[in-house]
């Protein structure tokens, strides 16, 4: 008996992004057909960024433009990190979240999209209203959500917060990522405990980066927070190259599934045809 559901979030950008070797344009659009398959809730599919700081993602509009995305469920997201990105996103009908990395490391917020946390909020508060304008919604990553490598502050208040200023924009779903993989399970379930408790109507999401054997933990402690919106990618490829030069790797899909299935919790997902993207996966990154 399925007693509870959450969404799963698949992020092909996010496995991509940091390979050197450039994935053909052509892949990358029989993957995500791939993907528009299975029945995420939300396919995060490319980025519109400078072609100099994620070159994987130059090719973001071709994608969109090619793949077969009236006939699936499933919405698209798209990562922008200036005017420029959200003007492109906007323009295409197929993209209906647009995701702003927000970073409460100014080290991180700096390096990732070049802007002071000053100047990220100030680009949020815009992008909430022509998102509203334009019948879409804008997704915010708390980057650096659960501590940084730089030695700036960090607890669960400060999520608090900076999620308090984030939803009086009209921002309704909060993404935590754990950008580098440093985590800890009793973190997440206090971040997310008091996030969930403090606004209870705003959808918060966990984008945690983890090494493959170093996940259940971590499912566990959001979920106990009340976490019901988690990303992932496939075979747990992938990671933040703007962070380290290491990629710590994402969240696996497929154990998120086993967790769902552990504990009776609606997934929505086909699995034969996860199975399958899971098969292509390597064939088409590597």
């Amino acid at each position: 008996m399925m007693n509870d559901s959450f969404t799963i979030v698949e992020c092909p950008r996010d496995a991509m992004q940091g390979l050197h070797n450039f994935i053909p344009t052509d892949k990358k659009v029989r993957y995500i057909n791939r993907l528009l398959t299975v029945g995420f809730h939300t396919l995060d599919v490319g980025s519109f960024v400078s072609p100099k700081a994620i070159p994987q993602m130059r090719d973001t509009r071709e994608v969109l433009e090619q793949i077969e995305w009236e006939a699936s469920a499933t919405k698209l997201l798209t990562i922008v990190a200036n005017q420029r990105g959200v003007n492109d996103a906007l323009s295409l009908p197929q993209v209906s979240y647009l995701g702003y990395p927000f970073s409460i490391s100014e080290t991180f917020q700096k390096r990732n999209t070049n802007k002071s946390i000053a100047e990220s909020v100030e680009l949020l508060r815009w992008m909430s209203e022509v998102c509203a304008d334009n019948d879409r919604s804008l997704v915010a990553y708390l980057s650096m959500g659960f501590g940084n490598p730089y030695g700036e502050e960090w607890s669960p208040q400060l999520l608090v917060d900076w999620a308090g200023r984030l939803i009086e924009m009209g921002i309704e779903i909060i993404s935590l990522s754990d950008t580098v993989g440093i985590a800890k399970p009793e973190d997440i379930e206090q971040a997310f405990t008091k996030l969930t408790s403090a606004f209870p109507e705003v959808s918060f999401g966990a984008h945690l980066h983890t090494p493959y054997d170093n996940w259940r933990k971590r499912v566990d402690a959001a979920y106990n927070g009340g976490c019901r919106r988690f990303d992932g990618a496939i075979r747990g490829l992938g990671g933040c190259p703007m962070a380290k030069d290491d990629l710590v790797g994402n969240m696996p899909t497929e154990k998120l599934v086993t967790f769902a299935e552990e504990k009776g919790i609606k997934h929505n997902l086909n699995l034969l045809s996860l199975e399958s993207a899971y098969n292509s996966a390597l064939q088409t990154f590597y």
